[in-house]
């Protein structure tokens, strides 16, 4: 009984797995809101998506997408198993021999008893060292697997056509692109470390167990799942309290973003006080939820630290007990009450790592739908070849077109329009007339629903879409600009461009000057989408970045809207260099911008409702004729 006593510290210290209460406890706090139907939560406007918490699914089914890609490194994935098979087996069985042979043999010969001793101290390295192979090799395989499913998951995406992101949240997309994977991260590189693990040390240990003592290891299992059920029930109780918790501290955030963010209208109408109210109020909602939660975790810690030391204390009497009574001896009831220990713990992590599993399975499931979406325009199994050398004629017959999200409304109707090379066709009319779906169809960012449309002769879905886009140069509205430095964005047209021709290019945009007065010239990074430039200024290095393209059709989008004076000449002149030999399709409201146009066409509800030449359109006192006496009109005026 003195020898029992004597290890009782090495007895009760807890095993590498074992996890007191207050793991599982933070481990809960820590669960994603999940959504109700129909609500997004303010947590998630916070973080700027939409319903993208990742839900657990209902089975592990969906992992198969993460072994199926550690599959790829099978020489990581066997040492990772090796050094686990090493560690499991060394803290079920080796460490609790070598106690038991300190106990019954050098405790029985004090001068030996530094041999047992070095054995255990042999096979606690074996254990560091195993561990931190199984650390190593599993945590590369996480970050390695991690790395290739983004890879795969932008890859499939930069094939999907642009009404796939009409009706999927791009912030959704990126979600699953970053905590998604996160979660995938976790699962290779712990959490499936850990189940495994441990699953091997319950079943060594629960064999140890019944080959030291069968009649104690039966009543051991008894009161296994007096610990695992009151912390599954209680754990349910404080996730939902935790969620809540979590909604209330959002609602917190929220608030603060929302004030912070319209400060100068509260000071303006002097609704400081209110506002102090309304956070006050919101913050005592919050502390409400959490004093529930704390009381929950604090009863469900007295619970739990009751059952499973006093399952130690009872183990200890009976052990004690059998001892005396010559049944067993002390060693092997300090080995069963480490093993005991050790297996509780595996039991005990395994509840928590299962539903962490079924997290990723949801993750992986996400992940899953973005690797399998099929891109809506496809290259056709045989694309016919565009002529050579591209001649830059377009053609529209009698085509109609709906957005996936607006089938009830047709943005073009039995539109016919025919394009010759070298011709600039200018689109005008009011807002939402269709001028901006012409361009759309024209690169096959989607096709129309009737009618065709045809490039240099060729049906669009005949042809490889890449190869029309190569013949097509766009200047949008906004010159969309790249967090990256200003040669990267004007190569973007074409990526092998030398620097001699990214300056010819920029000298015809009428963008050398500034760009040459930048601190690095053209290793000057614009910083996020180009803000450290000016609007006129992106304008330009958009047209540059078209010039680079050399494409024998060019759309221009509005390229001159929400411009001054000065900067909407510099960048008018670039673009008559630009429009040069070209087929050039413009959209403009500004109807002063396409009085050069060798033909208007006039646009309204998706239908051509006249077209010809400025004068002409003018002469006839239709729509242009309208809109062009307004503008000049209030131009003269101001």
């Amino acid at each position: 009984m003195q020898r029992i006593i004597a290890v009782l510290p090495s007895i009760c210290a807890l095993p590498v797995d074992f996890r007191p209460p207050h793991h599982y406890l933070s481990a809960m706090d820590a669960e994603d809101i999940d959504e109700k139907p129909g609500r997004r939560s303010l947590l998630d406007r916070l973080r700027g998506r939409g319903s993208d918490v990742t839900k657990p699914a209902r089975t592990l089914r969906p992992l198969g997408m993460i072994v199926r890609e550690a599959a790829n490194y099978p020489v990581q994935l066997i040492l990772a198993g090796i050094a686990l098979l090493i560690t499991a087996a060394v803290m079920s069985l080796a460490i609790p021999t070598a106690l038991k042979l300190i106990v019954d043999r050098g405790f029985a010969d004090a001068g030996d008893i530094g041999r047992w001793f070095r054995y255990l101290l042999m096979l606690v390295g074996v254990l560091g060292l195993g561990t931190a192979l199984r650390f190593y090799f599993v945590s590369w395989l996480g970050e390695r697997v991690v790395a290739d499913i983004r890879r795969k998951v932008h890859d499939n995406l930069l094939r999907l056509s642009p009404s796939y992101f009409e009706e999927n949240s791009p912030k959704e997309i990126s979600s699953r692109m970053t905590a998604d994977t996160a979660i995938i991260e976790q699962v290779v590189g712990t959490t499936l470390s850990v189940a495994l693990r441990n699953i091997i040390m319950a079943i060594l240990g629960t064999g140890f167990l019944f080959w030291l003592i069968p009649q104690l290891t039966l009543n051991l299992f008894i009161g296994i799942p007096l610990v695992i059920v009151p912390m599954a029930i209680f754990g349910s109780r404080l996730r939902k309290i935790s969620r809540t918790s979590q909604d209330r501290v959002a609602d917190v955030g929220a608030m603060v973003t929302e004030v912070l963010s319209g400060m100068k209208v509260v000071q303006a109408f002097n609704q400081e006080r209110r506002e102090h109210e309304r956070f006050g109020e919101a913050v005592e909602r919050t502390f409400a939820v959490a004093k529930r939660r704390i009381l929950i975790r604090a009863a469900m810690t007295a619970l739990l630290i009751t059952l499973i030391f006093g399952a130690i204390v009872i183990l200890l009497w009976r052990g004690a007990t059998l001892v005396n009574s010559g049944v067993v001896t002390p060693g092997t009831i300090v080995t069963f009450i480490f093993v005991g220990v050790v297996v509780a713990g595996s039991f005990g992590a395994l509840t928590e790592v299962f539903g962490d599993l079924l997290r990723g399975a949801g993750a992986a499931s996400r992940l899953s739908e973005l690797l399998d979406e099929k891109p809506g325009i496809a290259m056709p199994d045989r694309p016919e070849k565009l002529p050579e050398p591209p001649r830059g004629s377009l053609s529209f017959r009698n085509v109609t077109f709906r957005y996936p999200t607006r089938l009830e409304t047709a943005a073009l109707r039995d539109f016919s329009l025919e394009i010759e090379p070298g011709e600039t066709v200018a689109l005008v009319g009011p807002s939402g007339a269709g001028k901006s779906t012409v361009f759309q169809l024209a690169e096959r960012f989607y096709d129309p629903q009737a009618g065709t449309i045809r490039l240099d002769g060729v049906p669009l879905p005949s042809a490889d879409p890449a190869e029309i886009r190569k013949r097509i140069a766009l200047v949008p509205q906004d010159g969309v600009l790249f967090s990256a430095d200003a040669r990267d964005n004007l190569r973007y047209g074409r990526w092998d461009a030398s620097d001699e021709d990214i300056w010819e290019a920029a000298r015809a945009a009428n963008a050398e000057r500034f760009l040459r007065e930048l601190p690095d010239g053209l290793d000057t990074y614009l910083g996020e989408s180009g803000t450290r430039l000016s609007g006129g200024q992106q304008q330009r290095i958009a047209i540059a970045r078209a010039l680079l393209r050399n494409a024998p059709i060019l759309l221009l989008d509005e390229a001159t809207s929400a411009l001054d004076a000065e900067s909407e000449r510099l960048v008018q002149d670039a673009l008559d260099r630009l429009m040069a030999s070209r087929t050039t399709l413009v959209i403009a409201h500004r109807l002063a911008t396409v009085r050069a146009a060798d033909r208007i066409v006039v646009m309204d509800g998706g239908e051509i409702v006249e077209q010809g030449t400025h004068t002409q359109l003018t002469d006839a006192g239709g729509l242009y004729s309208r809109l062009a006496s307004l503008q000049f009109a209030s131009s003269e005026a101001a």
